[in-house]
């Protein structure tokens, strides 16, 4: 391609300052819910990861350092399910950021719904949901405007 992607974010500002704003209304609805700060960032991570967004890695890996988290946990991040290092919450949580993020079949998904609905209440469940899609939606802004990563 010769021509450069549209940063839409750019092209249409007054659509991404609304979409920024629902994304702040996600933010605060997860720490009602008694999301931490670190599983919010886990969850971004590990969506970002799934769709291959570099901007979106890049941001939210220094958003969790700064809010706390190991280099550690966010190297084996990918292979979350195969590690001791994410409690129950987290599990739940990254399951089902997951299926929001793949979609995968009716028996698929209904089984890691109930793995999440044991670790999570309503609240914490709505929350994660409403972060896995908002950083779907984000990621597809950035891959599709291709936004460097910078140094």
């Amino acid at each position: 391609m010769t021509e450069p992607h549209v940063f839409i974010d750019k092209q249409s500002p007054t659509v991404y300052r609304a979409f920024g704003e629902a994304a702040s209304t996600v933010t605060d609805a997860s720490r009602d819910a008694g999301l931490s700060r670190i599983l919010v960032e886990l969850i971004n991570v590990r969506v970002s990861q799934m769709n291959g967004c570099a901007f979106c890695l890049d941001l939210h890996t220094r958003r969790a350092i700064a809010a706390g988290e190991t280099s550690n946990r966010l190297a084996t991040l990918p292979a979350w399910r195969d590690t001791e290092l994410f409690d129950d919450v987290e599990r739940a949580a990254l399951r089902l950021a997951e299926v929001v993020t793949s979609l995968p079949d009716h028996d698929t998904q209904e089984r890691e719904y109930e793995h999440a609905r044991a670790a999570l209440s309503d609240d914490q469940l709505s929350a994660v949901v409403w972060v896995a899609i908002t950083i779907n939606a984000f990621n597809r802004v950035s891959i599709l405007s291709r936004h460097p990563v910078r140094q």
